[in-house]
């Protein structure tokens, strides 16, 4: 399996470090900030050898060249992003296929925050690179696509086997539960778990990456019954402020 360590960067990002042990080879996911990156890879005695940026906002982007600078990795990312992703060497599209060592990587189209937003799917080893498409409890905001866009792309990473393990890139997840218990007051599931975050957060422990199954149970997003009401929960989670 992938050894796959966060990297807490900035208020609330997690840049992930990806590594095979049998080659070697270790990617670095979303990058926003090469200092820790660089710092966590030398700590640990690994080769940073690929960059892999799901899109082009500069929290996860931002390390790119620095991290390219001092290792000569390769930079990778979508190409429906291409000349917003600083020093992108390889454009990657739907239906394309990526490596870490022996470990494939199907890579998928999923806009909706950034129209070129893609995840990195990750079969053999249960696991998805998501960026700011899903989050625990949560989506991210529609900066450039469509309620039908966004929806789909969820649809789609809920389609995963339940225990696939969702590495997204922010600590969202008190806010999100707070919101998902808003929105839906009754439902048993949400209420047990934003009583788990609370607790987790309350010692600063991470709650991701979360799995499929978790948010096909407790994700809004996913329990709304149709585009109307999927749009209308996005646009009330934007303004959304918890007591």
């Amino acid at each position: 399996m992938l050894e796959i360590v966060a990297v807490p960067a900035f208020a609330d990002n997690y840049l992930w470090l990806a590594h095979d042990a049998a080659s070697g080879e270790t990617a670095v996911v979303d990058p926003g900030d090469p200092a820790p990156v660089l710092a966590e890879a030398d700590k640990r005695g690994w080769r940073i050898t690929k960059i892999l940026n799901t899109h082009w906002h500069p929290d996860h982007t931002g390390g790119n060249l620095a991290i390219k600078q001092a290792t000569g990795a390769a930079i990778i990312g979508p190409a429906g992003e291409n000349g917003r992703v600083p020093g992108l060497d390889v454009a990657i599209k739907e239906g394309d296929r990526i490596s870490i060592g022996s470990h494939g990587a199907d890579v998928w189209e999923v806009p909706g925050h950034t129209l070129g937003h893609i995840a990195y799917i990750f079969r053999d080893d249960h696991a998805a690179f998501v960026g700011d498409t899903m989050f625990a409890m949560g989506c991210g905001r529609l900066f450039e696509g469509t309620p039908e866009q966004m929806r789909h792309s969820l649809g789609r990473l809920a389609g995963l086997p339940d225990d696939f393990r969702l590495y997204c890139a922010h600590e969202y997840t008190l806010a999100n539960a707070r919101f998902a218990a808003h929105a839906f007051p009754g439902n048993a599931a949400i209420g047990e778990r934003l009583a788990a975050v609370i607790a987790a957060r309350d010692v600063g422990r991470m709650t991701v990456p979360t799995t499929v199954a978790e948010e096909r149970e407790t994700n809004p997003f996913l329990l709304a019954d149709s585009i109307e009401h999927f749009a209308s929960l996005r646009a009330e989670k934007d303004n959304f402020r918890s007591a």
